[in-house]
């Protein structure tokens, strides 16, 4: 019988070389396990040596269709993706051995999640793992009895999926990346300081972003802080890569001094194109994360985001473990790293002052 199959399959990882999976009986076993968790009840306890467990993952940027497993998940994948299995393995989840993911992205396409969160909700997974507000929301809205962890989710409380951080009630908890958009300010001031003389900011924003329940919301707190640093702010929208050229050439055009990008998932793997945009137009630019600065950007200001990835494994092992999600605190972060490359800025003739220089975390030489 097939069930029985899978079941008594020991399924070692599949061993990958240039010429892809050499291992063939660990490529036939991961596909059965696949088939098994896309159309068939797993096997009862007393069948099988352990328990497997299943997780739904709903994402937004999917992986290239040449680094993806038969469950639409990354092989290898980003960073972040790669310490969010990094903290599954941390707590004894083996996916591929005792625990199998299917994952789903909107791939910026918001209308596409409560759909693709109603299908990982069919296939009666254990938990659902959601990434980035759009994506949590759907997955609530699908949901009230699956247990679901969030990330990459900024102001849960004030974007109403979490009653509050002490007690978020429901069945959505897990680390949030910031409390509020405060660091936007922060951001704003460092540009500041390295181009003392700055007036008029653009920012790169993806459609939708923050959600598109509170669209403004991002655009009315970073002009508060724009006004009193005597900066004015322009916006540009993209909803694609496609559109990135388009928008460099308008910033330009309006002689925009320095770039804001604004934090959103949607950039995953499109970091060197908007850094080489940037270098090109010869734009000052901070962003979120140290990925950028890696690529040759020029500062990057936010939160350690794979650290959180891996934290995301804490959660998932407490609810599988019986914990309920509602009263599992939301955690923030209480640590933010600068990141800083000189080499950018001495392409870009600027000199990065001392004051900065001792707050990074990090310099790029």
């Amino acid at each position: 019988m097939i069930r029985l199959q899978i079941a008594e399959c020991a399924c070692p990882p599949p061993q990958r070389g240039r010429r892809g999976i050499r291992n063939g009986r660990a490529a036939r076993c991961t596909v059965g396990l696949a088939l098994a968790f896309l159309v068939a009840p797993l096997p009862s306890l007393g069948q099988q040596r352990a328990k497997v467990y299943r997780i739904g993952y709903l994402g937004v940027g999917g992986p290239e269709p040449t680094d993806q497993t038969p469950q639409q998940c990354p092989i290898r994948g980003w960073s972040n993706w790669r310490a969010f299995v990094e903290g599954l393995r941390g707590y004894g989840y083996i996916p591929g051995q005792n625990l199998l993911i299917g994952c789903r992205w909107t791939e910026g396409r918001e209308e596409r999640a409560p759909a693709l969160a109603a299908e990982l909700v069919s296939l009666k997974v254990d938990l659902l793992v959601a990434f980035a507000t759009v994506q949590v929301r759907a997955a609530k809205q699908a949901t009230s009895e699956i247990p679901i962890v969030m990330a990459g989710v900024i102001d849960p409380v004030r974007r109403g999926l979490i009653a509050s951080l002490a007690r978020p009630g429901g069945n959505v908890t897990g680390p949030t990346d910031t409390v509020g958009m405060q660091l936007e300010g922060k951001r704003l001031e460092f540009l500041k300081e390295v181009v003392p003389k700055l007036s008029r900011v653009a920012v790169l924003s993806h459609w939708g972003s923050w959600g598109s329940a509170e669209p403004n919301l991002f655009q009315r707190e970073a002009e508060a802080t724009a006004q009193a640093l005597g900066l004015t702010l322009q916006f540009y929208t993209v909803r694609g890569p496609e559109e990135f050229a388009g928008a460099f050439a308008a910033m330009t055009k309006a002689r925009a001094e320095a770039l804001l990008v604004v934090p959103e998932p949607f950039w995953g793997g499109q970091e060197q194109r908007i850094v080489a945009l940037a270098a090109q137009s010869r734009l000052p630019a901070i962003y979120d994360s140290r990925g950028y600065v890696n690529a040759g950007g020029l500062m990057a200001y936010g939160v350690n985001e794979p650290a959180i990835r891996r934290r995301v494994g804490f959660y998932v092992d407490r609810i599988l473990k019986g914990a309920n999600p509602g009263d599992l605190p939301v955690e923030q972060p209480t640590r933010f790293e600068l990141v800083i490359n000189l080499k950018t800025a001495k392409t870009l003739g600027l000199r990065i002052p001392p004051t900065l220089l001792i707050q990074a975390e990090e310099v790029i030489q």
